[in-house]
């Protein structure tokens, strides 16, 4: 009986059945996604709050490639110290009805030692989320969508403005005006490394679920947002050729709400996040290190196409 119970628990956090969505046509393209984030991370370096002319260059540039693919874009203004910054959002699909939000953060963390500050140039953290939400847009640009799409570059997610309402998710999501059927959070989904031990989880018990190599992309949800991350699962195993793995956990195991769709959860709204684990296995987060260099853009593009088969295969029912 035991092991019945500790097998079942174990499936919930695990999803271990489940079916691939077919396919896509169209796909990313890994180097305009290695043209974004180098653009990001190297051109407009450093992408912290204390630099508002690189934050805001990085809006217009947002802007402007939404705008070139399509979509119905506004700004969104978030009224923080220092701001206001700017929330971009592109509509594209149906402009009536539900909704499925796409968001990343666009801005970088700047440290403070007590003598200087220290910057990194987050290619990791999060130009990757940025670059592939810019890809979706490339993407839906003639795309027959049957439910609304959101995509949200947000202003400010790294301290000091995390886990405060200053944080542009927390600004979006208190303000959408449609019903949203699943927000998705792009948190850091360029580094991968295939080396054993690579791979680092917030309780030694995972390393016996999930691999010692961090060559995957991960799919994290709530205990009951397992229908979600069940669906976010299939759209990205149908890229064929990424490895997914996926958790259902409570929010007090580390990492679970480290990123913009916790502002949703507290709006009582569905939301997962679709991440390469953060400093589970990147050594660089935060760091000098995060450079455009290190990334694996062939395993972003799998990525890019795995959340451009989940708005393709969703049906509005």
């Amino acid at each position: 009986m035991a092991f019945i119970v500790i097998a079942s628990a174990a499936a919930i956090l695990y999803q271990p059945w489940v079916t691939p969505l077919p396919p896509g046509k169209q796909h990313a393209d890994p180097q305009r996604l290695e043209k974004d984030v180098r653009y990001f991370s190297e051109t407009l370096f450093p992408r912290s709050a204390d630099r508002r002319e690189h934050l805001d260059a990085a809006a217009k540039y947002i802007t402007q490639v939404f705008e070139q693919h399509g979509a119905q874009v506004s700004e969104q203004a978030v009224p923080i110290t220092g701001g206001p910054f700017r929330n971009i959002i592109a509509r594209y699909g149906p402009q009536q009805g539900p909704v499925i939000i796409i968001g990343a953060h666009y801005d970088a963390v700047a440290g403070d030692d007590g003598e200087a500050m220290h910057y990194t140039p987050g290619a990791d953290d999060n130009a990757s989320g940025v670059a592939g939400l810019l890809e979706l847009a490339r993407l839906l640009q003639h795309a027959p969508l049957k439910t609304g799409v959101e995509l949200v570059a947000y202003a400010s997610e790294e301290p000091p403005f995390f886990r405060s309402d200053e944080m542009g998710s927390a600004v979006h999501a208190s303000t959408v005006q449609r019903p949203v059927k699943l927000m998705v959070a792009l948190e850091m989904i360029g580094y991968y490394d295939s080396q054993p031990g690579s791979q680092r989880y917030p309780f030694s018990a995972l390393s016996t679920l999930y691999p010692d190599r961090g060559d995957f992309i991960a799919v994290i949800g709530r205990l009951n947002d397992i229908s979600a991350v069940r669906q976010v699962k299939a759209a990205l195993l149908g890229a064929e050729g990424l490895p997914v793995y996926s958790i259902n956990a409570p929010e007090w195991v580390p990492g679970i709400d480290f990123s913009d769709h916790m502002n949703y959860w507290r709006q009582g709204i569905s939301a997962v996040m679709v991440t390469d684990t953060a400093f589970y296995r990147n050594t660089e987060y935060h760091q000098p290190g995060d450079t455009a260099d290190r990334l694996n853009y062939e395993k972003m593009a799998k990525v890019v196409d795995g959340v451009f088969i989940l708005l393709m295969n969703d049906k509005n029912e």
